[in-house]
C-alpha cells in the first residue's frame, strides 16, 4: 500500500517528536533563488581567502598551489558539507527562501548525504554554472538535482508547514507487548505511511478510516514479532509501533551521544602528546 492508495499526502515529514509537518517540494525558481544567495556568499569568501594569498609574496610556488586548491576544495565542498550538516539541510540562501533539504524518508540529512550533494555540485553548479543542476531539476518531478539523486534527498518548503497531528501516545494495554516485540523489519517508508495514516485518521470517513486502517495493520502485522495481542484495534497496534520504534531510535541516538561525550572527554584529560592506548 502506498501513500497515494491510503489518500494520504505524499510529502510529511515526521519530526522527532513524532509530529507529522506536511510539506511541498521547492519550486525550482525558490532553489535557485537560495543557490544563487549560497553561492554568492561562498564566492565572497573565496575571493577574500584569494586576496590574502595573493598579498603574501609566494616564496614556494608549489605551496601557493597547494594553498589556491585547498582553497577551492573548502569553498565548494568542505563549507557546504559543514553547513549542511550541523543546520541539518538549511544553509543561509535556504534559510532565506523559507527551504531545506531532507532525506526522501523525511528525516534530516547527515554528513553523507550533504558531502554527497556538495561533492556532485562541483560538476552540476559550479564548473556549469548551475546549468546541469537546473536541467535536471526542472525535468525531475520533485525538482531534484544530481546531487539529490545520488544522496537520496530533495528540497521542500518548510515556511508554511503545518502540523497535522499530535504527538503519539502508547495505549496502555499495548505497552507491555509493544516494550518486547522485534520491530527491526518495519522500514521507514512503511513506518511514515503509518505516522501519515494516524495523523490524519480523525478527518477520514469511518468506513474509509476502518478499511484503510485493517489494511495497513495487515501489512505491518507481519513486520512485527510477536503479533499483537488478538482484537487489537488496528490504529492502537500502529500507535503502539510507532511509539516504540520512536522511544528505541531516541534511546540509540542518546547512546551514541553518550559514548562521543565520554571519548571526547577520556581524550580532553590526556595530556599533550601521550597516546590514550598505552
Amino acid at each position: 500500500m502506498t501513500a497515494h492508495a491510503t489518500g494520504l499526502a505524499d510529502d510529511v515529514i515526521v519530526t522527532g517528536e513524532a509530529v507529522a509537518l506536511e510539506v511541498r517540494a521547492a519550486s525550482v525558481l525558490t532553489r535557485v533563488l537560495a543557490a544563487a544567495l549560497d553561492i554568492v556568499l561562498y564566492a565572497a569568501i573565496a575571493v577574500s581567502v584569494s586576496m590574502l594569498i595573493a598579498a603574501v609574496p609566494p616564496s614556494d610556488e608549489a605551496a601557493f598551489a597547494a594553498v589556491a586548491i585547498a582553497t577551492i576544495a573548502a569553498v565548494t565542498v568542505v563549507i557546504p558539507t559543514t553547513v549542511e550538516t550541523l543546520t541539518r539541510g538549511r544553509s543561509l540562501g535556504k534559510l532565506a527562501a523559507g527551504i531545506a533539504i531532507v532525506r526522501d524518508d523525511g528525516g534530516p540529512v547527515r554528513f553523507r548525504q550533504a558531502f554527497t550533494r556538495a561533492l556532485l555540485g562541483i560538476g552540476e553548479l559550479w564548473l556549469t554554472a548551475g546549468g546541469i543542476a537546473l536541467v535536471v531539476a526542472i525535468l525531475h518531478p520533485k525538482g531534484k538535482r544530481l546531487g539529490d539523486i545520488a544522496a537520496g534527498t530533495y528540497c521542500v518548503r518548510v515556511r508554511a508547514a503545518q502540523q497535522v497531528g499530535p504527538p503519539l501516545t502508547m495505549p496502555p494495554e499495548l505497552a507491555r507487548w509493544a516494550g518486547n516485540a522485534d520491530i527491526r523489519a518495519l522500514p521507514d517508508g512503511v513506518a511514515l505511511t503509518a505516522r501519515r495514516f494516524i495523523a490524519r485518521a480523525p478527518t477520514l470517513n469511518p468506513h474509509s478510516r476502518e478499511t484503510l486502517g485493517r489494511a495497513l495493520a495487515a501489512r505491518v502485522e507481519p513486520l512485527v514479532s510477536p503479533p499483537p495481542p488478538w482484537g487489537t484495534p488496528p490504529e492502537r497496534f500502529l500507535a503502539a509501533v510507532l511509539v516504540v520504534r520512536r522511544d528505541r531510535e531516541y534511546a540509540i541516538a542518546v547512546a551514541r551521544r553518550d559514548r562521543i561525550d565520554a571519548e571526547t572527554e577520556r581524550v580532553g584529560r590526556l595530556p599533550f602528546g601521550i597516546d590514550g592506548t598505552r
